[in-house]
């Protein structure tokens, strides 16, 4: 009898340490830690660049920002900078400008350092002074380069809020450890079967 309570126990925490190792990944993508500008703001003047920063360094192993991006839109819907990514250790940037005075809104996407992608919107408002700046919008997303946005829909991976749902990966990781404790069960059942 004691034997066997002792065999469940051990059964038990083979399973809750296969439940933290499924779900602890899961844990593990780069979050944020800083953005310009942050979010609820309001802004006066326009930053150099707009950027997301996170907690550890971002993984491009394109060298090219394939899988980066940041797009800035007005409350009309157009939309504004350059197009061009830069990633830097731990931070993504794009070039800045902004339109007439307003509500907006930054949607940014990166790739995590543990290659899962990561994305978000950082909703921010701009009151600039009389004397400042401002560009006109466009009613297609800026591609780096000036190519045509067909061809960069093509080749860049729009924004997509959905690939940072973090309850999917955790339901996913919960049905994998799942399967593997209905596996350790089954294993322990069939070979106390065999002893007795």
């Amino acid at each position: 009898m004691l034997a066997s309570r002792a065999r469940a126990a051990g059964a038990l925490a083979a399973a809750v340490a296969l439940l933290l190792a499924v779900a602890t990944p899961a844990q593990a993508h780069n979050y944020l830690v800083a953005s310009t500008p942050e979010a609820g703001s309001t802004i006066t003047e326009a930053p150099e660049t707009f950027s997301v920063t996170t907690n550890e360094a971002l993984l491009d192993l394109s060298g090219g920002g394939s899988g980066f991006a940041i797009e800035v839109t007005d409350a009309a819907g157009l939309y504004y900078g350059d197009g061009c990514v830069s990633i830097v250790d731990s931070t993504v940037s794009t070039g800045a400008s902004l339109g007439d005075a307003g509500d907006y809104r930054m949607l940014w996407q990166l790739v995590s350092a543990d290659g899962h992608t990561v994305s978000g919107e950082i909703d921010f408002t701009w009151a600039p002074s009389a004397n400042a700046a401002t560009s006109a919008g466009s009613s297609t997303p800026p591609n780096c380069g000036g190519e045509a946005a067909a061809a960069q829909e093509s080749t860049t991976a729009p924004v997509n809020r959905s690939d940072a749902n973090l309850s999917d990966v955790l339901w996913i990781g919960s049905a994998i450890a799942a399967v593997l404790v209905a596996g350790l069960v089954t294993l322990f059942v069939a070979t106390r079967r065999r002893k007795a």
